[in-house]
């Protein structure tokens, strides 16, 4: 389309996918745990996870070209944040009793600092399936979930195997302290080729409803966009607290996608005996896509999980997001 800026098509924008030499091994345990809803949490959520049955032979060094993905903590003592501003996408997700947590993805531009870092969970290997090799930086996670994570196509990272990526901070208690330095880990950003999401960006629809502010709600956390004319951004609010960075800059996507997916109970519990959620990444449904002071109805779509998600008008044309960062937040069908 004329005029349109196209981020990424698909997963294969870049080539044929690495699979190492686990192959055919690690698609079929993939497609079982994905199915299976194995999740994550539990007593090495504190930053320092488990190395039980970790492998050797896991993906090492990132190469130049790896997107990074930070998990990133968003209980009120964690904030505020640094580095949120200089993410490309930043997902949101419902975590045990109700909570949310963050997944910072970085393609453009590396931060210096970027934190505080916190634990993985199953559901990051569904949506992560989407782009080539990415690198997740995590503080930990689940024993049992480790293996999985080393089995799955990318780069996993934590303090106890890039230990000169990560730092203690000095001004939060742990585990809400913990900070990465991107460029420890990868030498320069890979660009808006490895945003493999099936995003596309351009000129807004026609239509829409005027909206000024709208506000999701997890059972223990909620997110709030209000739009700003002077910025022709949506000014994020978390727990009823304007999000602003360490470096003092108010977090303002450009997009806001609302994306109505199944959030379900796994089979698994944390170490305080509450739920993980698993939150279906792969699959079809409702979305309202939010730009330019304005909220228009979407489907998306995302069929397989090296599929990136592809978000259509009710008339099945393409929905463009505006130029800038996109934050999508998983609610609940």
């Amino acid at each position: 389309m004329d005029g349109v800026a196209t981020v990424g098509r698909g997963p294969r924008a870049r080539g044929p996918r690495r699979r190492g030499t686990t192959g055919a091994l690690l698609a079929a345990l993939t497609a079982g745990i994905l199915l299976a809803g194995c999740t994550v949490g539990g007593p090495n959520d504190n930053g320092r996870g488990s190395d039980e049955g970790r492998r050797d032979d896991r993906i090492s060094a990132p190469p130049a070209g790896s997107l990074l993905a930070v998990k990133i903590d968003n209980v009120r003592a964690a904030r505020p944040q640094t580095g949120l501003d200089a993410a490309d996408i930043v997902y949101a997700e419902q975590v045990e009793g109700g909570l949310s947590r963050l997944m910072a993805v970085y393609a453009t531009k590396f931060p210096e600092t970027v934190g505080p870092v916190r634990s993985a969970r199953e559901s990051d290997l569904e949506l992560l399936r989407q782009f080539d090799e990415p690198t997740l930086a995590f503080s930990g996670a689940q024993g049992k979930l480790l293996p999985l994570i080393d089995m799955a196509p990318l780069h996993a990272k934590t303090p106890e195997d890039a230990g000169d990526a990560f730092f203690r901070g000095d001004e939060k208690p742990a585990p809400h302290n913990l900070y990465l330095r991107p460029e420890k880990l990868i030498d320069s950003p890979p660009g808006t080729d490895a945003l493999t999401t099936g995003f596309h960006f351009g000129p807004a629809p026609d239509g829409g409803t005027p909206e000024t502010s709208r506000t999701v709600r997890y059972p223990a956390a909620r997110f709030t966009f209000t739009w700003s004319d002077d910025r022709q951004r949506w000014l994020v609010s978390m727990d009823g607290t304007p999000t602003i960075t360490t470096d003092d800059v108010r977090v303002a996507p450009a997009t806001v996608v609302v994306q109505y997916v199944t959030i379900r109970e796994s089979r698994f519990r944390d170490y305080l005996g509450n739920n993980t959620p698993y939150t279906e990444t792969v699959g079809s449904g409702r979305a309202e896509v939010l730009r330019d002071g304005r909220a228009f109805e979407a489907n998306w779509d995302r069929r397989t999980p090296t599929d990136g998600t592809a978000f259509t008008a009710p008339d099945g044309r393409q929905m463009n997001f505006a130029e800038g960062q996109v934050w999508v937040v998983y609610a609940k069908a």
